[in-house]
C-alpha cells in the first residue's frame, strides 16, 4: 500500500490545506485530467466522447457530508437535471444501461441532524423515480465505514420498488464478504471496489495484500452469484481474477462490467471496452478536493503526476 496514503488521507480533512491547494491556479489545471469540470456545460462533452468510444459512463456530481437542507435540494434539483441530459445521450446497451448516475447519501441529507436518514432516503426515492422513468441507472456510493449500516438500510428499503438500484460496497471493509452474499441476490447490482478512506483497523484492512485477498473473495462471490457485478479496480492482478471468474461462470460482456475513473488508464480502458462492458466513473462539480486527495492517495503514479505537474507549472 502506498506509504503515503495515511498522510494524504489525512491532508483531505485539513481545512488550511484544502485552503492552499484549491487556491492555487495551478491546481485547476491539473484537476481537469480526474475531474471532468465543474458543471454540465463541460461534462457533457466528456461524456459524449466516452460514450462514441464503446465506454459506458456513471457521472457523480461531487459533493458530501452536507449539514444544509437548501444544499441538500441543491444536489438533488441537480441530478435531475443531470438525469434529462444523460438520457438525451442514448438508449441502452445490451443488457447494461449506457448512462448512470452515482449518488452520494451524505450529499442527500443523511448528516442532516434528527431525520437526515429519512431526507436521503427521500431524495434518492425522487432520483430513482426520475432514472427509472428515463432509463438511467442510480447507484450509491459507498463513504466512510460509520454511514454504511444506514446506507444499506437505505439501499435495502429502495430495492423494494427499484430492484436495479446499484450499491458499492469496499472490500477493505472487514465485514464485506458478508455484505456481498446479502445484498447479491438475483437482480441486484453491485460495484465493487478496495476502498478510498481513511479507516481504523478495527473495522478495514490496512495492509495492500489483506485488501487484495478480501477483493478477491469478494468478487468470487459476486461472480458466482445471482446479480450483476460492477468490478471496479485499476489493479492487472484483480482485472485478470474477473476475466477468469466470468469464463468460469459463464457470464457473457451483458452480465458483468468492468469500471475505471475518468483519467486513470485509459488504454485499458479502450482494451477492455473492445472486448467487454467497460463503464467509466465520471466527477465533475466544484467541490473536487476530496475525492482529488483520494485518488492520490491510493496510487502512488496519481501522486507523482500530480507533484511533476506543479513543479513544471511553478
Amino acid at each position: 500500500m502506498n506509504p503515503l496514503r495515511p498522510v494524504i488521507l489525512a491532508a483531505a480533512d485539513s481545512p488550511r490545506l484544502k485552503r492552499m491547494i484549491t487556491g492555487t491556479p495551478i491546481t485547476a489545471d491539473i484537476v481537469r485530467r480526474f475531474v471532468a469540470g465543474e458543471d454540465r456545460d463541460e461534462l457533457i462533452p466528456v461524456v459524449r466522447e466516452l460514450l462514441a468510444s464503446r465506454r459506458l459512463i456513471s457521472v457523480d456530481f461531487l459533493g458530501e457530508n452536507t449539514t444544509d437542507r437548501a444544499q441538500a435540494d441543491a444536489t438533488v434539483a441537480e441530478y435531475l437535471s443531470l438525469i434529462n441530459d444523460l438520457a438525451a445521450l442514448g438508449g441502452s446497451a445490451d443488457a447494461a444501461a449506457r448512462t448512470e448516475v452515482s449518488v452520494k447519501l451524505s450529499a442527500l441529507g443523511q448528516a442532516l441532524p434528527a431525520d437526515g436518514p429519512a431526507i436521503a432516503t427521500e431524495n434518492l426515492h425522487i432520483l430513482c423515480t426520475k432514472a427509472g422513468q428515463a432509463g438511467v441507472w442510480v447507484t450509491v456510493d459507498a463513504e466512510d465505514h460509520s454511514t454504511t449500516d444506514a446506507t444499506l438500510a437505505t439501499i435495502r428499503q429502495l430495492r423494494a420498488e427499484f430492484p436495479w438500484l446499484g450499491a458499492v460496497l469496499q472490500a477493505y471493509l472487514h465485514r464485506t464478504v458478508a455484505d456481498c452474499g446479502e445484498l447479491s441476490g438475483a437482480g441486484s447490482r453491485i460495484r465493487l471496489c478496495k476502498g478510498a478512506y481513511r479507516e481504523p483497523h478495527t473495522v478495514a484492512y490496512q495492509r495492500s495484500a489483506e485488501v487484495t485477498d478480501s477483493y478477491l473473495r469478494c468478487l468470487e462471490t459476486l461472480m458466482r452469484g445471482d446479480g450483476y457485478p460492477m468490478v471496479a479496480t485499476h489493479d492487472p492482478v484483480l482485472i485478470r481474477a474477473a476475466e477468469q471468474l466470468a469464463v468460469e461462470t459463464g457470464r457473457g460482456p451483458g452480465q458483468f462490467e468492468h469500471q475505471m475513473l475518468y483519467g486513470i488508464r485509459d488504454a485499458e480502458q479502450l482494451r477492455l471496452a473492445a472486448g467487454s462492458t467497460m463503464r467509466v466513473y465520471v466527477p465533475y462539480g466544484g467541490q473536487w478536493y476530496g475525492y482529488l486527495t483520494r485518488r492520490l492517495a491510493e496510487r502512488p503514479a496519481n501522486l507523482t503526476f500530480f507533484l511533476r505537474a506543479l513543479v513544471s507549472k511553478s
